[in-house]
């Protein structure tokens, strides 16, 4: 998983916070294949399954990148130290929840994980769809100010 770091990291040091939803839309891409490739690979298939968990790496890598990327973009100074360690404490929650649910995923099978894993991945593109719709279709605020 931390051996696609560079190439998340590269695209979302290249872009704004702006630019880094189209990162974070190929975060959501690369999720879905990796979910595919696992619900379609069979259980013997050791490669396979090597190639989703790599998708998967690299998924959660564009996703955690350019996630911090845009919440660095979306902070002020005074309030963004505050802000990033919530999201990683949040993260953090979040895994030791899924390390704590992995004996219902074992019991589930693998292709429900995958199945679980692609509805997740949909959502994030329907978010960052919809959140781009909202910017490209917002109406400008009046300014109310009279300058002299």
């Amino acid at each position: 998983m931390l051996g696609s770091t560079g190439l998340a990291g590269v695209p979302s040091a290249l872009f704004t916070a702006g630019s880094a939803l189209a990162v974070t839309a190929g975060s959501g891409v690369t999720l879905l294949a990796a979910g595919i490739v696992a619900a379609s690979a069979p259980g013997d298939s050791v490669a396979r399954l090597a190639l989703a968990l790599d998708l998967l790496g690299l998924g959660w890598n564009l996703g955690l990148v350019s996630g911090t990327t845009i919440i660095t973009g979306a902070t002020s100074l005074a309030t963004r130290a505050k802000t990033q360690g919530t999201v990683d404490v949040s993260i953090a929650v979040a895994g030791a929840g899924g390390g704590l649910s992995s004996g219902v995923v074992v019991a589930a099978g693998f292709p429900a994980l995958a199945l679980a894993g692609g509805v997740i991945a949909i959502a994030i593109l329907t978010s960052v769809n919809r959140k781009r719709k909202q910017k490209l279709y917002a109406k400008p605020i009046p300014c109310r100010l009279k300058l002299a």
